[in-house]
């Protein structure tokens, strides 16, 4: 998990240099152009490619793959567009929406400890994009729209972890978001430096490695004892802002931050002490 967490920071610095010089779009391109190549591996592992483009639920996939598009699109501006610690510190209230969205579209119960939790994080956010925060910037909306998106994302895909294979939710995300930001490539493209293609090409080559990273984590241990390390991404975001660009989160962030932590963590180690007791029942 922590290898995994190290390499998607990577990523998410290279893409913030190249969101320099380059649009958003074409790097989302690259970056899910050169994922397949590890991304063949994972493939090859679940049992090749026929079971990966197997699917049940075809209209939740294109729904899930919608998600993440627009969640990729909007991170990766915003990587570019403001401190890489600020938007990472923001995306961490995922799990807390994914929480309060399971209420209304997937009928989950939650108690009143994990609602304290969820406006616990809440708080948190608006410290950290609101006026008098650690540095407002307007492009924080963006942030949280990515985060929002996000969220509907993982809900998704628990919904369809229960049909799908892992390896046909990787193939068919990948696949759409290049196909959808290729086609928009003629309309924006910038011709790269020789340098700047090997980034790009850096971008699907680290985060498709990540990716597989992190799915043999998710196999090895529970998510409750895992998710704390992903935490460790905000150390990545500010050593990587700091060394490269300068960037100091301000107080505001890493207030808001705490709180979006302290929440997240509760509703994490709720969820698995849920689950270790309905298997007890079981």
């Amino acid at each position: 998990m922590l290898l995994a967490v190290a390499l998607f920071s990577v990523m998410d610095a290279m893409v913030k240099w190249l969101g320099a010089s380059y649009p958003t779009v074409q790097i989302v391109f690259f970056r899910c152009l050169f994922a397949f190549v590890p991304l063949a591996l994972l493939i090859w592992r679940s049992g090749g490619l026929g079971p990966a483009l197997r699917v049940r639920q075809r209209r939740r996939m294109a729904e899930r793959c919608l998600f993440g598009l627009g969640s990729m699109l909007l991170f990766f501006y915003c990587f570019s567009a403001m401190r890489l610690a600020d938007a990472i510190a923001i995306s961490f209230a995922a799990p807390i929406i994914v929480t309060a969205l399971s209420v209304p579209l997937l009928g989950e119960p939650v108690g009143w400890r994990r609602w304290l939790a969820c406006i616990t994080g809440f708080v948190g956010v608006l410290v950290m994009i609101g006026p008098g925060g650690g540095g407002f910037e307007p492009v924080a909306l963006v942030a949280l729209l990515a985060t929002l998106l996000l969220a509907l994302a993982q809900l998704w895909t628990r919904r369809l972890s229960k049909t799908e294979s892992n390896a046909a939710l990787v193939l068919y995300v990948t696949a759409l978001t290049a196909a959808a930001s290729g086609l928009a490539l003629p309309f924006v493209w910038v011709t790269p430096t020789l340098e700047d293609l090997a980034l790009l090409a850096g971008t699907g080559l680290v985060g498709g490695t990540a990716l597989i990273v992190l799915t043999q984590a998710f196999r090895s241990a529970e998510i409750a004892m895992l998710m704390p390390f992903n935490y460790t991404a905000m150390i990545w975001a500010t050593a990587f802002g700091w060394l490269i660009w300068e960037e100091v989160p301000g107080l505001g962030t890493w207030i808001g931050f705490a709180l979006v932590l302290a929440g997240g963590l509760y509703i994490v180690q709720r969820e698995a002490q849920l689950r270790r007791r309905a298997r007890q029942v079981a």
